[in-house]
């Protein structure tokens, strides 16, 4: 007779997302699909100057609308980060109309005028009446002499980069229904972090946070712009309160680029200062972004520049200006991007002044430690992806003189980045039960917008329990779930995913000490290590016939179920390793020499993200990384009017975005391994890694292409001819 053999791991094979039926059937609710008894629908009412007071709302016609239930301006009892009677930017909500149907309330809050006592205001970083500031010194840093070493460089790269400002554009706008039931709140709502989402909403409403309820059980994407309460969210609560019935508002997309976040412009200095065999004497990194003068986010573009090469004399800087916008916020990347752009540019083109092959100059300043913390790596395999990479895009055939290769009209080129992102890892609590019939239920107050949470957490757990993924049933998404970080930073799959190890693992020893103390079991005497878990079944290593199922002790025992719940935190490795995710890009672009137009015609990409739990949403989220970079590098750039700081194109026509002509062959790779120092399952995150590099690939591929170095993003055709 055969032994049974262990089933393979779940984690780490590409099984399709447990959710994706429901999304494709339409079934996936999501916040504006909450049906709520007697709700009426709210629509805000945005400001039309960019800084002043508010002297008078006029809301008389807007009242005379049929199936209009009330106009609020005051916003007494909310706590938000500017004064309401206070305009600080263009779109700022005034006032909020409430109506029985969406039309009425679109079309009572366009009647709605607005009186206002107008200041001078800014909204351009770069007119001469800006105002440069130091936010936070702690921001700058060096070592060495910078500055001297890269005067007495013999070989020397000194540009100047800019990048313009991005906004999100989620396929669903945000969107939120409030319903109190007496002092307590439940919203269904669109947001990166519901544990995260409660806190904010009973600070802003004055209410204890045990009396919120946020649920959230799918996003349709996000990059950051749920990653936090904005004040449409909170006036719907307030609207809610205020006329005693449920409350749906849900953002157009004119107003999604007003009242929420955005990747910020930036302006960067970056030099490099080399020897002539390319190895690095000096960086100097100056970095320049807007911030919102009443609530600052800061894109740190400098953050990774101490880290990426071996320097020994490197100074980087981080100055703000303050503007009377709105506030950016995290976008995919954030920071990294942008700085990465400048650094990875500066990169080539010192490669180009040396003679030198970008990838060659980048392995010859592959660093031993993090030069900035004193710290070795706790994993960093930046060469092998640059070799294997290489590899597969055909790397070798590339031309190093610039615009030597034509096809017709186009000039073709071939360009190479470096990318980088922290892994963060965040406390996390989790709990699991194991019910009579065998399934398993797992519980995380986790988010899932849009990279297959769902997927990846049910391997983890079905693997810590030792039971098939169909028996494991994960929910999230609802702020009575055990507390879990946001999905920002690429820090979910770490933390929630080391949680649901964690408190699986102690449940499936449960169940085995359970089984080897219970007289009636065929394992009991065993060791608990002398047991191990197939497929539901505890059966002893040395002979697997003799064994049970966890449903037949729970039965015998006349239980229920048997769970845990357990709270997880890090250790103090951050303090002791430098851990960070690495990747290598590759791009080739097709350059129309008459017209200007860039094409990008193919790209490929190697990552080092430690232990992949599912290759196939890996893939996707590289591919869908490399789309939106595609953007950031080729068509993003919001616009502003400076008179009143009106976003001018914040539509899906004058925005652009990449749309499936702008896609071309993409692919990635994911080496083979894990980080068991950053973490207990080995995973470093993805989400951001894998659109950092992206326009740093496709500018170095436009020099190749043109010998025309571009600095300044989107690379529109005004820049190449």
């Amino acid at each position: 007779m055969t032994a049974p053999q262990a089933s393979p791991a779940v984690a780490g094979r590409a099984v399709p997302r447990v959710d994706g039926r429901l999304k494709v059937t339409g079934q996936a609710r999501y916040a504006a699909d909450a049906e709520v008894a007697d709700a009426l629908f709210a629509s805000i009412v945005g400001a039309t100057v960019a800084r002043g007071a508010v002297d008078a709302v006029h809301t008389d016609s807007a009242r005379r609308v049929p199936d209009v239930v009330d106009v609020i301006t005051d916003f007494d009892g909310l706590t938000l980060k500017y004064d309401p009677k206070q305009v600080a930017a263009f779109g700022q909500a005034v006032a909020v109309v409430v109506a029985t149907t969406l039309e009425a309330s679109l079309h009572a809050a366009s009647l709605v005028a607005v009186r206002y006592s107008t200041r001078s205001q800014l909204t351009d970083m770069d007119s001469r009446d800006a105002t440069v500031v130091r936010p936070d010194p702690s921001r700058d840093y060096s070592r060495g002499d910078a500055d001297r070493a890269l005067r007495e460089s013999v070989v020397v790269t000194d540009l100047r980069y800019s990048m313009e400002r991005n906004n999100h554009n989620p396929m669903e706008i945000n969107a939120v229904v409030a319903r109190w039931d007496g002092d307590r709140l439940t919203v269904w709502d669109k947001v990166q972090s519901v544990s995260g989402a409660r806190r904010q909403y009973a600070d802003a409403l004055g209410v204890p946070a045990d009396n919120v309820r946020v649920i959230s059980p799918f996003v349709g994407g996000a990059f950051g712009n749920a990653g936090q309460v904005w004040a449409h969210q909170v006036l719907a609560a307030h609207a809610a309160r205020r006329v005693g019935r449920p409350i749906k508002l849900m953002l157009t997309r004119r107003q999604l680029y007003a009242v929420t976040g955005y990747r910020p412009r930036s302006r960067q200095r970056l030099a490099i200062g080399s020897d002539r065999s390319g190895r690095i004497a000096a960086i100097v990194h100056e970095g320049t972004v807007e911030v919102s003068r009443y609530s600052p986010y800061v894109d740190n573009v400098i953050g990774s520049t101490s880290y990426m090469y071996q320097a020994p004399n490197l100074r980087s800087a981080l100055r703000t200006v303050d503007l009377d916008v709105q506030p950016g916020n995290q976008m995919r990347g954030p920071g990294h991007l942008s700085g990465n752009f400048a650094l990875e540019s500066a990169m080539d083109d010192l490669a180009h002044r040396l003679g030198m092959d970008p990838i060659e100059l980048r392995l010859r300043n592959e660093p031993a430690r993090d030069q900035e913390d004193d710290l070795p790596f706790s994993s960093r395999r930046l060469t092998e992806c640059l070799r294997s990479g290489a590899a597969v895009f055909g790397w070798s055939r590339r031309n190093a003189v610039p615009r030597s290769v034509r096809e017709g009209g186009q000039l073709i080129g071939l360009g190479v980045s470096a990318a980088s992102f922290v892994t963060i890892v965040s406390p996390c609590a989790a709990s699991a039960r194991v019910r009579a019939d065998g399934t398993v239920e797992i519980l995380c107050g986790a988010s899932d917008i849009g990279p297959g949470t769902y997927t990846a957490m049910s391997q983890v757990g079905a693997d810590a329990l030792g039971v098939a993924l169909h028996r494991v049933r994960f929910r999230l998404g609802d702020s009575a779930l055990p507390v879990a970080p946001a999905q920002t930073g690429s820090r979910l799959m770490a933390s929630a995913g080391s949680s649901i190890h964690n408190v699986g693992t102690m449940l499936r020893d449960r169940f085995v000490r359970m089984a080897v103390t219970d007289p009636g079991s065929p394992l009991n005497g065993l060791a608990p290590g002398d047991v191990e878990v197939v497929d539901g079944r505890m059966r002893s290593r040395g002979e697997p016939a003799r064994g049970e199922r966890y449903e037949e002790l729970l039965r015998r025992r006349r239980l229920d179920e048997l769970s845990a719940e357990q709270d997880w935190a890090p250790d103090d490795a951050r303090d002791r390793f430098s851990m960070h995710s690495f990747g290598a890009v590759f791009a080739e672009v097709a350059v129309d020499e008459a017209l200007g137009t860039v094409r990008v015609r193919r790209m490929f990409a190697s990552y080092d993200a430690g232990r992949i739990v599912n290759p196939m949403l890996a893939r996707s989220q590289a591919i869908g990384g490399m789309v939106m970079g595609i953007g950031a590098a080729l068509l993003e750039a919001t616009h502003l009017d400076h008179r009143d700081g009106r976003i001018v194109n914040a539509n899906m026509s004058d925005y652009l975005v990449p749309v499936n002509a702008d896609v071309p062959e993409l692919d990635a790779e994911f080496l083979a391994g894990e980080d068991l120092i950053a973490d207990p399952i080995g995973v470093k995150g993805i989400g951001e890694l894998v659109i950092v590099g992206i326009p740093a690939a496709i500018a170095n591929a436009v020099f190749n292409a043109t010998g025309r170095r571009v600095t300044d993003l989107p690379i529109t055709l005004d820049k190449l001819i």
